[in-house]
């Protein structure tokens, strides 16, 4: 089973991430750079898994970067008050 089939599993695999990425020191705009980056590849790369993930790319695919920087920094702001 992937991270990618349920919702509430992402979003715990998400904050594991941040986590670690915090602990090994990086700061904020890099790992916004790499939610950015992350949500790109998800949404050009892979095919969701379940309706949230499938809003979340309808989501991006009308976005302009901005927004989808937005949209990245969001997913690192829900997981972070998750965690």
């Amino acid at each position: 089973m992937s991270v990618l089939d349920n919702f509430g599993e992402w979003k715990g695999f998400l904050a594991n991430r941040l986590q670690q990425a915090e602990g090994l020191g990086m700061d904020r705009e890099s790992i916004s750079d790499l939610a950015y980056q992350l949500g790109d590849y998800l949404a050009q790369d892979i095919n969701p898994q379940n309706e949230q993930e499938r809003l979340l790319k309808d989501l991006w695919d009308v976005a302009d970067e901005q927004e989808q920087r937005t949209m990245a920094n969001l997913m690192i702001k829900l997981v972070d008050n998750q965690a």
